[in-house]
């Protein structure tokens, strides 16, 4: 982004002196002058082992481990990763509980699934420590996401921000037109690109994911994030008006003449492809709104350069003196009563654990306290900064939370639909399938979470 403002360091707390405030900082911060990570007395663990799923794998995990290292040269805990692979966490960790051999320790991509766990009894709440770590670390919404029952359980590391728009820088010169405020301007700017000679967006609706995100962000933006925790519950309808304006307001951005190549070419492109197509040289479109995991895809995957070639821009909502942000997280659980499992837990909460990955790039975290310096660039440390800012407005993305066979499947439910829609263009008919098959899914199985909390 042009003209960003970097964030001033909030500067580090002191050990206090005394009896009382050395605990309290033990308690309260995990930070204290003599402790391990997440405070206490470190000598206990030396010598336990654990082990901590996740999905992360290649040189996310490398950077994981790192994190790891860390927590092990300061407790003396042993720690092997196991990544979940192509299976993913959810259905990797349902085998490795059936056969009743769980990890210790592991990174959940959904709310809902912390919540079946938690409900079941398999998973362990964070200790009281960890609990009033999280209480200061973390906004209200990522700690409602991280509780059952009233109870944390969990605690967010990473997090990922899906409310972005990446651009050719040098597609918006040759056109003349700047990053835009509202989803007037935006609609403004794609207009223009198009006219210049640049397809205003490349679309990967073969992911069909990323539909989900448009669809997710474009309610969150209009309608905000009452209604938006209305439908991810299916308290309102698809067929409400809110969902109707969300997809409409779809339609006209996405409109066949704005996208690369056709509309069918669009269903058969992937989420890199489209990362490609905008800046590949020559590029074929000039946009793609995605998270911030596409700068792993330019870095790569292409020959661009971030901020000299390609450069981002927060979704267009143009409300309020908050951003809205969805975005999406991996929550670090217990899966028994090991100590040393609290004691990650409880690193895992301060912003120690999460400089040593933002150091490296990659990754942006929920964490309040991370001094936003430790970003590795400007353009990463401005969308961490957009994540924290959102505050109360951030939201989960609502895919993710749905019934798998509605919100996660590349056959039926939402992605699917919202791939027809790019062809059909036609709002009405597709609220009433969206409608039909979430009322479908939730009939045969709950929501997996609750806004409520």
């Amino acid at each position: 982004m042009q003209g960003r403002a970097v964030h001033r360091s909030r500067g580090g707390l002191r050990c206090a002196a005394g009896i009382a405030a050395g605990v309290l900082a033990l308690l309260v911060l995990g930070t204290a002058c003599t402790a391990g990570p997440g405070g206490g007395d470190s000598r206990a663990l030396r010598g336990e082992r654990l082990e901590v799923m996740g999905a992360w794998s290649g040189a996310e995990a490398g950077r994981f481990r790192a994190v790891l290292r860390r927590f092990e040269a300061a407790t003396g805990v042993q720690v092997a990763y196991t990544s979940a692979g192509r299976r993913g966490v959810p259905d990797a960790l349902t085998d490795r509980l059936g056969a009743d051999r769980p990890p210790d320790v592991a990174l959940l991509p959904q709310p809902g699934l912390l919540r079946r766990l938690a409900a079941a009894d398999q998973l362990t709440p964070v200790d009281r420590s960890t609990a009033l770590l999280v209480r200061r670390n973390y906004s209200p919404e990522w700690r409602r996401l991280g509780s059952y029952g009233g109870r944390p359980y969990g605690v967010w590391f990473k997090a990922a921000n899906k409310s972005l728009v990446w651009y050719n820088i040098a597609a918006f010169e040759r056109a003349g037109v700047v990053p835009p405020a509202t989803l007037g301007g935006l609609r403004a700017v794609a207009r223009t690109l198009t006219r210049a000679g640049s397809p205003a967006w490349a679309v990967p609706a073969a992911s069909g994911w990323t539909l989900t995100d448009w669809f997710e962000n474009l309610l969150l933006c209009r309608s905000g994030p009452t209604i938006y925790d209305q439908l991810s519950e299916h308290r309102i309808p698809w067929t409400h008006p809110a969902v109707a304006d969300a997809l409409r307001e779809m339609v006209r951005i996405l409109r066949p003449a704005s996208l690369a190549g056709s509309v069918a070419q669009a269903t058969k492109t992937d989420f890199a492809g489209a990362v490609q197509q905008v800046f590949d040289r020559p590029p074929a479109a000039a946009m793609v709104m995605e998270a911030d995991f596409v700068a792993g895809v330019i870095s790569a995957d292409t020959a661009a350069e971030i901020g000299v070639d390609a450069d981002a821009f927060p979704f267009p909502c143009g409300r309020g003196p908050t951003p809205r942000v969805v975005g999406g997280g991996d929550l670090a659980v217990a899966l028994g009563d090991s100590p040393a499992a609290q004691r990650l837990l409880r690193f895992l909460a301060t912003p120690a654990a999460a400089r040593v990955w933002a150091a490296r790039g990659g990754f942006l975290s929920p964490n309040v306290q991370l001094d936003l310096a430790v970003y590795p660039d400007d353009l990463t440390r401005s969308l961490a900064r957009h994540l924290i800012d959102a505050g109360e407005d951030f939201r989960f993305d609502l895919s993710d939370l749905q019934p798998p066979t509605f919100g996660g499947s590349e056959r039926v439910g939402m992605q699917p639909l919202l791939r027809s829609l790019l062809r059909s263009r036609d709002v009405t008919t597709t609220a009433s399938l969206l409608e039909a098959a979430a009322a479908s899914a939730f009939a045969a199985a709950p929501p997996a979470v609750s806004q409520a909390g």
